[in-house]
């Protein structure tokens, strides 16, 4: 039996999965719709400045998927750099890495010998709600229709919680939800799939415009590695 989809975005994230922004949820107080209106449109552009001025991001992330009965948590260090580069370095429960230079993804599994390569444009993966991280950020456009979400508790008293639809992603997913500080990041997002399963994706330990050589987003399959096509990471 096969082991359930590895997912981040995932990211975000976070294409069909790569690197187009999926959804955005629901926020935690009672607002009349003129009001929510506003606040969205607000809380959107904020959101977008802050990215739009970030070269990149280094953060801890934990990505739990749940669906068909099973429940998996996976945590390690996200490496985002604009443009397009991408590295999810998994250490527990084991080691493997989610990596995209911008033209070329990879997926590796230390434990198998394996390495799966495809094209980014060819990607198809839940990490892409990180996508919005890496380009010119745009909620509104990218996440219709945007809207604020009572019914969903943030983590952090005070967090606005937002939910939207991804155009490029509906036939995958029904919504995506996004927490949003106080400071204006990203510090969760949930992608519910139209197959009933939920990833998770928690950041934190966020720093911004460090220091991120290119080389960390290069890949050369160490001896012995069998290089496959195909999908990558799910």
């Amino acid at each position: 039996m096969s082991s359930p989809p590895t997912i981040l975005p995932k990211a975000i994230v976070f294409s069909t999965f790569t690197y187009r922004v999926v959804a955005i949820v629901l926020l935690t107080i009672c607002v009349a719709p003129s009001s929510s209106a506003v606040d969205v449109h607000i809380i959107a552009q904020a959101v977008d400045n802050h990215y739009n001025h970030m070269r990149t991001l280094q953060a801890e992330f934990s990505e739990t998927y749940r669906g068909t009965g099973t429940e998996r948590t996976e945590t390690g260090t996200l490496w985002l750099k604009k443009p397009g580069k991408m590295r999810w370095e998994y250490r527990s429960p084991e080691s493997k890495l989610f990596l995209s230079d911008g033209q070329t993804a990879w997926f590796y599994l230390p434990r198998e010998r394996q390495v799966r390569r495809t094209p980014v444009k060819q990607l198809d993966d839940l990490r892409s709600p990180l996508g919005l991280l890496l380009g010119k950020t745009r909620l509104e456009k990218e996440l219709q229709p945007l809207s604020l979400a009572p019914d969903i508790s943030p983590l952090v008293p005070g967090d606005v919680v937002l939910r939207g639809i991804p155009k490029a992603l509906a036939e995958r997913v029904n919504e995506v939800i996004l927490e949003v500080t106080a400071d204006d990041r990203i510090a969760r997002i949930i992608v519910n799939g139209v197959d009933g399963s939920e990833t998770e994706y928690r950041f934190s330990g966020q720093e911004e415009n460090i220091e991120v050589s290119d080389q960390r987003f290069r890949f050369i399959p160490p001896p012995g590695v069998e290089v496959m096509g195909g999908e990558v990471g799910q």
